[in-house]
């Protein structure tokens, strides 16, 4: 765990998506619209609610849209019900791929998913097949100028429930079990840091390098249909070298 960064890959996503800011708001309006469902349009009494801000947050959501996106989720119950479907599958040479997705057509999901693996050099496997190469934690990272000294935020987050606390040159990266994340996350906010990124998400406990540009260009088709795909939330993998490329 301690010996893999996403600092990378994260900003490098930020960057890549910046063009598509619109479509990255429309899946966190869909993320919380199915906490204000699942638990209600109180974040004081929704955890799950609380959570999915901060990841809004941390995706330069602002307080404005996020309130809008819960007020309109409230005020509108029984318009769509979502549903949560996982699909993993690989890419070129092996990579390991997970793709979670919320969608209120389970069939049109799964054909666009398996048409991205498809197209994009890879091939959707059957449940199970690589979720094993991979770790659910919450992960909450934070940059070096973030207010606190390195010793006094290790202290903060260890003493909330943090599993690990890792140093990069870029910032710190805390990671939880998903359980303890919310509690984490909540001891990060309190203290008025803010998050680079602050999420439970899939972290690979192997890495896989491509060194062949053809299968680099495919890897990286797929991970941009996958991203074009409306259903699509989440997008993990284990390709290695992705923030070089």
């Amino acid at each position: 765990m301690s010996g893999h960064s996403k600092f990378a890959n994260i900003k490098h996503k930020k960057e890549r998506n910046d063009a598509a800011r619109g479509k990255i708001f429309t899946r966190m309006g869909r993320e919380i619209a199915v906490a204000v469902k699942s638990g209600g349009a109180d974040p004081l009494a929704n955890s799950r609610l609380r959570d999915v801000i901060a990841k809004a947050k941390a995706g330069n959501m602002s307080n404005d849209t996020i309130d809008r996106s819960i007020k309109k989720a409230a005020g509108d119950l029984n318009a769509v019900n979502y549903e949560s479907v996982t699909y993993e599958g690989y890419g070129p040479n092996g990579v390991a791929v997970i793709v979670k997705v919320l969608t209120d057509n389970r069939n049109r999901a799964a054909a666009n998913v398996r048409s991205a693996f498809t197209k994009g050099g890879g091939n959707m496997g059957t449940p199970g097949c690589v979720s094993f190469l991979f770790e659910e934690k919450g992960l909450i990272m934070v940059e070096n100028d973030c207010g606190m000294d390195e010793e006094s935020l290790m202290l903060l987050t260890l003493d909330a429930g943090a599993e690990d606390f890792v140093t990069q040159e870029e910032g710190y990266e805390i990671i939880t079990s998903p359980e303890n994340f919310s509690r984490v996350r909540e001891a990060v906010e309190n203290a008025k840091i803010p998050a680079v990124s602050a999420e439970v998400t899939m972290i690979p406990t192997t890495q896989t390098a491509l060194s062949d540009p053809e299968d680099i260009k495919k890897m990286r088709k797929l991970l941009d249909l996958l991203d074009d795909e409306d259903d699509v939330q989440d997008v993990y993998h284990n390709w290695e070298n992705e923030e070089a490329i």
